[in-house]
């Protein structure tokens, strides 16, 4: 509850909001005054204050402990509607009062200082973690593909004459497979950054998932895949609308992400179901799934398997989330009780069974 109101209210309606909880609570004490004693009103009062003390700022709870005196000397000790105490128990009441509130005030108020501090310093290590774990991926997922080209290149320039057409195809296949995957990365990075700006928006078109998903395996198969990718779809699926780029980019890297941590020997489904305007993509393998602790953190930026192997920057199956919560939609990931993992992608969306 700390600081929760200090983020929402300016400092004008803290000093509102605080003086009217202040005469509310006074005025229901002065309704019931006649049934409790009124050295119980300065504990209800000190408890009011000791709420506004952990939610607004200090000046605010300073100004409101000096009212809930005033107003518990005036109304509630006796004599009654007067600044003039008898009773020198009840001055000295009054006087503790006042320096309680206070007090009580002025060390939460540090606290919140303290937490706030300590929060900050937490959030700053966290950072630097982040910027560690992208900056050791981006070492390893840009340098490699960028070092194959050069060298594939150099090689081609040096070695032009000496090499034979079937070394140069080689090269060249090197150097088309490190483009891929360079730009893959960089995708990854732009689509990362578009989302978390806010400038990402759904461009909305009629398109055939079968075409949609045939044309991404394809693609995903030009980097030499070598599980075996199967395609279950109903070819009398009707049209959809939706963006077919978010789409497609969903479909591979879920591909890519089953091609990178399954055996090679491994089967990857995908299927696509259509009912009451929803859309329902499922991608699922037979490999080893995912430790059931980890689950719910796949989708997190930069987060990494434990034990993964070496690779990777951890931003493809959080951009699988941030497209299909783009689309309206959403992900889920389980584990197959035969083995592998399942992936499914609920979107909603038209449908139309006009195939144009």
């Amino acid at each position: 509850m700390a600081g929760l109101f200090t983020r929402q209210a300016s400092k004008q309606k803290q000093y509102i909001i605080s003086l009217l909880l202040i005469l509310f609570v006074s005025l229901g004490c002065y309704g019931v005054s006649a049934y409790m004693g009124y050295r119980v009103v300065a504990f209800i009062l000190l408890l009011t204050v000791s709420l506004i003390a952990v939610s607004f700022d200090i000046l605010p709870v300073l100004v409101s402990a000096m009212i809930s005196a005033a107003i518990w000397d005036f109304f509630f000790i006796p004599p009654r509607f007067n600044f003039h105490v008898d009773a020198a128990e009840d001055a000295i009441l009054l006087v503790m009062y006042f320096v309680i509130a206070m007090v009580s005030a002025v060390l939460t108020y540090k606290i919140r200082q303290v937490e706030k501090a300590s929060g900050k310093k937490e959030e700053k290590v966290n950072t630097l973690k982040l910027y560690d774990t992208l900056l050791n991926s981006l070492s390893h997922e840009l340098r490699t593909p960028i070092a194959t080209i050069i060298a594939a290149t150099d090689n081609i320039q040096a070695n032009n004459d000496n090499l034979t057409k079937e070394n140069k195809d080689q090269l060249v296949t090197e150097i088309a497979k490190a483009s891929l995957r360079l730009n893959q990365q960089v995708e990854n990075l732009l689509n990362m950054s578009r989302l978390e700006s806010g400038f990402i928006k759904p461009r909305k078109n009629w398109c055939d998932i079968n075409e949609l998903v045939y044309g991404t395996v394809k693609k995903m198969e030009e980097n030499k895949v070598t599980q075996k990718i199967t395609i279950n779809i109903n070819p009398n699926i009707p049209l959809v609308k939706t963006d077919k780029v978010m789409v497609e980019q969903i479909i591979y890297n879920l591909l890519n992400n089953a091609r990178l941590y399954t055996r090679p020997d491994s089967n990857i489904n995908i299927s696509a179901i259509n009912y009451a305007d929803i859309l329902q993509l499922v991608i699922e393998d037979n490999g080893d799934g995912f430790p059931e602790e980890e689950i719910e953190n796949v989708f997190d930026k930069f987060y990494r398997l434990k034990h993964s192997k070496a690779g990777g920057t951890g931003l493809g199956l959080s951009i699988v989330k941030g497209f299909a919560e783009a689309l309206k939609g959403n992900v889920s990931l389980e584990n197959i009780s035969t083995g592998g993992s399942r992936f499914s992608i609920v979107i909603p969306c038209e449908t139309s069974y006009l195939k144009v």
